[in-house]
């Protein structure tokens, strides 16, 4: 490999993705926009950058692992017994794969991460 397979990872670069989730999993005010700036040939292993506005999605059961670098904004996550933890600008957090329970964008926020579904 050479240094044109290094990719830079910045806010709001690469391929604009809307995931769609189950009908009845988000809020009705939910936005999230991923701008993916690169994946494996696979599409298991991805990343880049997000932005979302206030808002909650169930995610029953989380669908890949995920390393959260928190840029602006505050985030939660709820599980289904009611446990809670916020995350804000600086804080790196990793959501495993198999969570259950509702991630809350508590404010307009951005970040960088790092996703895989194997």
């Amino acid at each position: 490999m050479t240094i044109d397979t290094v990719t830079t990872i910045e806010l709001g670069s690469g391929e604009a993705v809307r995931p769609h989730w189950p009908e009845g999993t988000a809020s009705p005010d939910w936005t999230e926009t991923e701008w993916r700036a690169f994946a494996n040939p696979a599409g298991t292993l991805f990343g880049g950058s997000w932005e979302g506005e206030p808002g909650t999605l169930l995610l029953d059961p989380y669908p890949y692992d995920e390393i959260c670098v928190m840029v602006s904004g505050r985030v939660a996550l709820e599980d289904l017994a009611g446990d809670r933890k916020e995350f804000g600008p600086g804080q790196v957090f990793h959501v495993p794969k198999g969570f259950r329970g509702t991630w809350i964008t508590l404010e307009p926020s951005k970040k960088f991460f790092f996703a895989s579904t194997a």
